[in-house]
């Protein structure tokens, strides 16, 4: 197995080369299966969603009232209209409406043959089996009514292939009476943390000990992202244990993710371990928080694997910058849509120029409805609460050695994935 076309060894690469090298490591996507609606939340589409239906099935009631056929502007408007029957939700008239009759209709019931508008019932007077329409001259013909497949038509394309089925897609494929639908399987995600210190929550905490966050940190982004995680605890420092997990891992998951053990320390034994079961593309990126990140292939498969860094912060900004793509890649995706707004900085935003800077921060709309945004305040990588305290990562080019107050900067929000 060679890594030939990312071959970087050493080099410290910028984010954007690290990102297009992690694109290459996906060359197909997940095979599909067909699913239920009830189970399609998060899913993304694997075929086009043609709709075999108008939506609206029929031409109908926009609200409670009459129908009628409203005279042309040249001809002469009755002073009332009798009233013939009414058309319920759910039920429809089968004899035509002729003109100057009227009939009662509510809300989302088919219009009758020959009814093109309908009045609402507060501009209505009933007076023995006569309607008097009050203020005419606001009624416009075709007035409130809802045309047959207005909103999606027979034969159209409602969804592309692609589309991460959120609630308001749901409900659009039940509009349409789908069952169920044809989707990208989840992508398996194993992992699993790393490090003497790591102790599960819930055990004893030792006295040099520390609780593994990232762990779940990173369960909760793979599940958020598509993936399906597959948990393997908490490794020692042990080279044959770590060579054991890898290859193991490679054989069954689409994706290898670990946390921590991937800088120069002597303890950290993940990089060497990845030598005896994969190889390794890169693992310095122009980038902070996140430096010490590796990249590489794992097993005859080729399974790609990611080192995250041991900093809970750290972990979590290298996932969305570099793991998240290759999930929606591996999702038949295409490139992420990485949602970015420009905000103006509420105070300086220090930075050293010749990396990425991430911060953590908070953006809001002034009393102008231009978007802000502040830091959370202390940014080193082990302050987890920072990221809760965020909604947002303020991107800070490599080009600049800070931003400064009143300055127009790029957030990343933390928002629902699209």
């Amino acid at each position: 197995m060679s890594l030939s076309c990312f071959d970087f060894g050493e080099r410290m690469l910028t984010v954007e080369e690290a990102k297009t090298i992690i694109a290459g490591l996906v060359t197909s996507t997940m095979t599909s299966e067909w699913q239920p609606l009830a189970t399609l939340h998060g899913r993304v589409l694997a075929e086009a969603m043609t709709s075999p239906i108008d939506v609206p099935q029929n031409t109908n009631a926009a609200m409670d009232g009459i129908a009628l056929a409203w005279p042309q502007a040249d001809a002469p408007r009755p002073g009332s209209w009798p009233l013939v029957g009414e058309v319920l939700a759910g039920h429809h008239r089968d004899a035509p409406l002729p003109p100057g009759e009227c009939v009662r209709i509510t809300t989302g019931a088919p219009l009758p043959s020959g009814a093109d508008t309908v009045i609402m019932r507060e501009q209505l007077e009933e007076q023995e089996g006569r309607i008097r329409i009050l203020q005419t001259e606001s009624v416009r013909r075709g007035q409130h009514v809802r045309l047959a497949g207005e909103d999606i038509a027979r034969g159209v394309v409602a969804l592309e292939a692609g589309t991460r089925l959120k609630a308001a897609e749901l409900g659009l494929l039940a509009s349409l009476g789908v069952a169920g639908a044809q989707v990208y399987r989840r992508p398996r995600v194993a992992i699993f943390s790393t490090g003497d210190e790591v102790t599960a929550p819930g055990e004893p905490l030792p006295p040099a000990g520390i609780f593994d966050a990232n762990r779940f940190t990173l369960r909760g982004l793979v599940a958020e992202h598509g993936g399906e995680v597959e948990d393997i605890g908490i490794l020692p420092d042990d080279r044959d244990a770590l060579v054991a997990a890898l290859a193991a891992a490679a054989v069954d998951a689409d994706l290898v993710i670990t946390s921590g053990g991937v800088s120069v320390g002597e303890a950290d034994q993940v990089r060497a371990a990845l030598d005896e079961v994969g190889e390794l593309g890169f693992w310095k990126i122009a980038i902070r928080p996140g430096r010490p990140m590796a990249c590489g292939r794992l097993g005859p498969r080729g399974t790609p694997f990611f080192g995250l860094p041991g900093n809970p912060v750290a972990a979590m900004v290298t996932f969305l910058q570099f793991v998240a793509p290759l999930l929606a890649r591996l999702q038949g995706r295409g490139e992420w849509p990485c949602r970015r707004l420009t905000a103006l900085a509420e105070a300086d935003l220090p930075s050293r120029s010749g990396r990425v800077d991430f911060l953590r921060g908070v953006f809001y709309s002034d009393a102008q409805g231009r978007l802000r945004v502040r830091s959370t305040g202390r940014q080193g990588s082990g302050i987890l609460s920072s990221m809760v305290a965020a909604n947002c990562l303020v991107e800070i080019p490599s080009d600049r050695k800070g931003i400064a107050r009143g300055e127009a900067v790029s957030i990343q929000p933390f928002a629902d994935i699209d």
